[in-house]
């Protein structure tokens, strides 16, 4: 990889893992459904132009915009209220692994023993995050962020069935289906939105135009542009930098601890998703990043 390339690709995981620890910081005073509603909103309007032409499979685009769209930042966005942003974002990990199964199960993909030691070393660190040692039981926080990692998955599977659209133009429609979903949502649910939103400050409108900005459309735009230009399985080792500076910006801004549960934990998945990461699934190219892709 060229050293520039490189360095962009730092700088979007770097992003990522950032906008994961603001989301954390926004939740804990706003809404979250309301807040991942206000996001949607405006990565909507940001890409209208590109909703025309609207894809011949729309209602495959609409399932997979809910997927990995509404239904799961619902889970990831409750996670983070929930739990510490460097257990979510090391949970979160499992997507590969569950993407790997539904690759076995629905295209036809093999795998062998050492992606199944992969998966079976990710399951089990994120088995000893969630773990709660002081009772029976596990992290409401870490359980939401693996919802959220299933739905994505399940959300990418679908994903590789469609014809290819232009990544703006699939995140446009993300955004379409999924706004209204969580206005709903968190009509149903929360109370006090408006007046959450008027009382912070101009670092809350930052956080947005930032998760918005560079997030949705740099971030997601310059790594769909390396996942053309670079084979899979070299891009998706190198975004395990995202849960890395999560945890770090993480305990550094938010004071999150980082207990030897959390370390052991995701030393343990980390290793896990890169051995997965490492081997080119051959049904489901992809298979290695597109959860991390959408969910960040």
């Amino acid at each position: 990889m060229k050293p520039r390339d490189f360095g962009l690709l730092s700088v979007i995981c770097l992003c990522w893992g950032l906008n994961l620890v603001l989301t954390r910081w926004v939740v804990a005073d706003v809404p979250p459904m309301f807040y991942a509603f206000m996001r949607f909103a405006i990565i909507g309007l940001v890409l209208a132009p590109w909703l025309l032409p609207a894809p011949r499979q729309l209602a495959s685009v609409a399932t997979v915009g809910l997927c990995i769209g509404a239904f799961n930042f619902l889970f990831l966005f409750l996670a983070l209220k929930l739990g510490t942003a460097s257990s979510v974002a090391l949970a979160g990990q499992v997507g590969l692994p569950f993407t790997t199964i539904l690759s076995m199960i629905f295209l036809g993909e093999r795998i062998g023993w050492k992606r199944g030691l992969g998966m079976a070393l990710a399951f089990a660190g994120v088995v000893i995050i969630a773990w709660r040692p002081e009772g029976i039981g596990f992290s409401t926080g870490v359980l939401l962020a693996i919802a959220s990692a299933f739905v994505g998955s399940v959300g990418g599977v679908l994903m590789k069935r469609m014809e290819p659209i232009p990544v703006l133009t699939l995140q446009a429609w993300v955004a379409l289906v999924s706004w209204p979903v969580m206005l709903v949502v968190s009509g149903a649910t929360e109370t006090g939105q408006i007046a959450a939103v008027a009382s912070m400050d101009w670092a809350f409108w930052a956080t947005v135009a930032f998760s918005v900005l560079g997030v949705s459309i740099f971030g997601h735009g310059m790594f769909y542009d390396l996942m053309k230009r670079y084979e899979v399985t070299q891009i998706a080792p190198l975004t395990l930098m995202t849960p890395v500076w999560a945890v770090v910006i993480g305990s550094a801004l938010l004071h999150e601890p980082l207990t030897p549960q959390l370390l052991t934990g995701g030393a343990l998945a980390l290793t896990g998703v890169f051995m997965i990461a490492i081997r080119r699934n051959i049904r489901f190219p992809d298979a290695a990043a597109l959860w991390r892709r959408w969910t960040a």
